[in-house]
């Protein structure tokens, strides 16, 4: 979310301080109970929990003036939230991300904001424990909402427990550059899977009393240059591929808040697009929560207010008193103050801020360790398994070589704004403090030590990899080798390129020379060039998998548990097929350029623009390589089991409506899960790629078991977008249907006929 700044190691061990002065309260309200630091809860009318959220946040601004009204309407600033030395910082706010303080006249709570994209961030700076949760694309990778929901009834929980009111999670940029340092953070390159799966997690997590967000608005979809860079797109490329993201997870998720991003689009900053932001978000989707800005992400008064943001973050430079001036000289109508802040406050009635009066507890590491592990086991994805390397069975191997990648100590984790702080520090250095935007953080979760438990038995060795030649040697004495690899990405810097850094490819190539058994465990953020994949035994994508990723690699390695995970993104050949071979970066500093935004007002480091044109138009991840023509190394919606699973008699009902059934059977000898996948290939008039995802199940069966599968087919993601017209529309003639376990293996085919009007 924010700029790679380093903040002051003493203002992170800082601990808010709750005050347990009582506030008295003018005539007309008085206390029902307050927690010590806790705004406390007032009488009033807006207190009847009968009434809608919208008819309480409208009795409530009745009551409030303009001062306060634009007091909600922006942060503090970096220096006071973030405790730079010498500043006062607010008694009451916990320190993390963002807060702005309530109104106690009105019991209007406070806002404590959170970094939570895979959990709940600076838990240990404040003594507290908080679930290392596996990454965005592991999430993805299980292509189960039921799944999503426990990862954001974790988030919600932990947040809760600790006393925060709001994340700032729920990424789900589109992956339309894979090189992306924050991929890792989001749900892949399909709209819909990545819409459906962050609608049913923020569902969650609202349901457990706190505010959710989703984010980054819009087309944010790389990290070099992102407060200048200019995305120039089409409308209907961006209504079908990460508009229609937003769209899905929005109305399926009912969330409080949409941070718009640092870019530019089509010339207007993200957080003062008239069309994104008023057009799409608040008219076309009917987003009833509020617009917050990325934190430095404003730029002006006037033309950011009119053009749909709602709160300023983490400053007060434009929506503080210059909003209260511009409101007096009639440059913005009260009654759009008065819109901006309904948004907020019914936003916090509707999630249950003001009838559920906060505490904060210690949180209880288990049942975050299940979800994580869950998460984990769901979410690791099987590339290879050649001749059956893999289940390895521990009663038949001698020896294991594990190599690489801190394998003896933890398991890798992204950086930036969503970095949870391991439990204990760095597995690797073992040093405290912040962990956000340092260097790589291994989790304390070690493979080798899960593998020893596995095969008691056998003689388990570790090598660290950094000689190849001493991991060949170490290998070839062993009847398996384990070689983890690793990409470390972060928010505020793309990878240079897809190629594992720091020679990697050459200790793979080596150790598999050595030892035809070698089975490589990637733990990267988004995907990576493999030039070796044809000499190893077996590839498993792990992601980041967070602090029990260990114990879910084990499981997968052994057999304990059966992989189900499918890809949510393109594992491309080359950065040569990629749309934009070439990755974009900022123009290079000029005299005057800021260097160090901590403790100023802003992170915009320059002024000086650049344009990427994503001219891929419609043709986002999967849909550019089936367009284009191009093999892949491994395909959207790809993963093996060690089962089989044959696909048969598909059904299709006609319409405008349609459905299909089909029959899913395990041919195999263990008991596995499928995830079955639906595509649509639209008539040639709609002048789109040649398929797109519309609907899939995961379906669990037994050995020898047969499943039918019945689906509906919402014609909204069969529709194209008419940029003339500003609507949706399904194009009339002949749609075919096609079925199967990944993007590139469809086995089942068949059609359905739109008539024209």
């Amino acid at each position: 979310m924010r700029s790679t700044h380093r903040r002051s190691r003493s203002s992170l061990r800082l601990i808010a301080i709750a005050t347990s002065a009582l506030l008295l309260l003018p005539t007309g309200g008085k206390f029902l109970a307050q927690f010590p630091g806790q705004t406390p809860v007032v009488k009033g009318p807006w207190q009847d929990k009968s009434k809608t959220p919208d008819e309480r946040a409208d009795l409530l601004i009745a009551q409030m003036t303009l001062d306060e009204k634009v007091s909600l309407l922006h942060g503090p600033g970096f220096a006071r939230i973030f405790r730079a030395p010498g500043v006062e910082a607010p008694t009451i706010s916990l320190g993390n991300a963002g807060y702005i303080p309530g109104i106690a006249r009105l019991g209007i709570p406070d806002l404590q904001m959170a970094d939570a994209a895979v959990g709940v961030t600076h838990g240990s700076a404040f003594g507290r424990y908080c679930t290392v949760l596996p990454s965005g694309e592991s999430e993805a990778s299980s292509w189960n909402t039921d799944i999503a929901r426990e990862y954001g009834k974790l988030i919600g929980t932990e947040l809760r427990e600790q006393g925060y009111t709001m994340s700032l999670g729920g990424g789900i940029d589109l992956a339309r550059e894979p090189r992306n340092g924050r991929i890792f953070e989001y749900k892949g390159e399909d709209p819909i899977l990545a819409g459906t799966l962050v609608g049913a997690e923020m569902k969650a997590l609202q349901e457990q009393g706190v505010m959710g967000d989703i984010k980054h608005y819009a087309m944010n979809d790389s990290e070099n240059g992102r407060s200048f860079v200019d995305i120039i797109a089409d409308k209907r490329a961006m209504r079908e591929s990460d508009l229609l993201a937003f769209e899905i997870g929005v109305k399926e998720s009912g969330v409080s808040a949409v941070m718009c991003s640092y870019n530019l689009v089509n010339h207007d900053y993200a957080c003062e697009n008239d069309w994104l932001l008023n057009d799409v978000l608040k008219k076309d989707v009917g987003f009833q929560g509020f617009v917050i800005s990325d934190w430095g992400a404003t730029h002006s008064t006037v033309k950011a207010v009119m053009a749909g943001l709602d709160m300023q973050m983490p400053e007060d430079t434009y929506l503080g008193d210059a909003l209260k001036k511009a409101v007096q000289d009639g440059q913005v109508p009260a009654s759009r103050v008065d819109n901006m802040v309904h948004r907020l406050l019914r936003s916090e009635f509707a999630v249950g801020l003001f009838d559920r009066p906060l505490s904060r507890t210690a949180v209880d590491p288990n049942p975050g360790l299940e979800v994580a592990e869950k998460v984990a086991d769901e979410g690791t994805v099987l590339l290879k398994n050649a001749n059956g390397q893999l289940p390895l069975s521990a009663s038949g191997i001698k020896s294991i070589a594990v190599i690489g990648s801190h394998a003896d100590v933890g398991v890798l984790s992204g950086g930036g704004s969503a970095q949870v702080d391991a439990p204990g520090g760095n597995a690797v250095t073992r040093a405290g403090g912040n962990q956000q935007f340092g260097g790589a953080v291994w989790d304390p979760s070690s493979p080798l030590r899960a593998i020893r438990n596995k095969a008691p038995d056998a003689q388990v060795q570790y090598n660290d990899g950094s000689d190849p030649a001493s991991a060949a040697d170490l290998a070839k004495s062993a009847d398996v080798a384990i070689v983890f690899v690793n990409q470390h990405t972060s928010e505020g810097r793309d990878v240079s390129g897809l190629s594992l850094p720091e020679k990697q490819d050459d200790l793979v190539s080596a150790v598999a020379a050595a030892n035809p058994h070698t089975i490589v465990v990637l733990e990267t953020g988004g995907a990576v060039t493999m030039p070796w994949v044809d000499n190893v035994s077996a590839v498993l994508a792990a992601w980041y998998p967070g602090i029990r990723g260990a114990q879910a690699i084990a499981d997968i390695l052994f057999g304990d548990v059966n992989p189900s995970a499918k890809l949510p993104l393109t594992f491309p050949k080359s950065e040569a097929d990629l749309p934009h071979p070439t990755l974009a970066t900022q123009p290079p500093p000029g005299p005057g350029d800021l260097k160090a935004p901590f403790p100023g007002s802003s992170f915009r480091m320059n002024t000086r623009q650049f344009e990427i044109n994503d001219d891929e138009g419609v043709k986002v991840g999967y849909k550019w390589y089936d367009a284009e023509n191009k093999q892949v190394l491994f395909p959207f919606g790809y993963g093996l089991s060690y089962t089989t699973y044959a696909y048969s008699d598909l059904k299709v009902t006609q319409g405008s409506s349609p459905s299909v059934s089909f029959e899913v059977k395990n041919t195999g000898s263990r008991a596995g899960a499928e995830i079955a996948e639906v595509y649509v290939g639209l008539p040639a008039s709609a002048n789109e790629p040649p398929k797109r995802l519309v609907a899939w199940q995961r379906v669990e069966l037994a050995p020898g078991e047969s499943k039918t599968v019945t689906l509906e087919i919402n014609p909204h993601y069969m529709s194209i977008f008419d940029e003339q017209k500003s609507a949706w529309e399904l194009a009339p003639g002949d749609y075919k249907v096609m079925v199967g376990g990944s993007s590139r293996t469809l086995p089942l085919s068949g059609t359905f006929n739109v008539p024209g009007m």
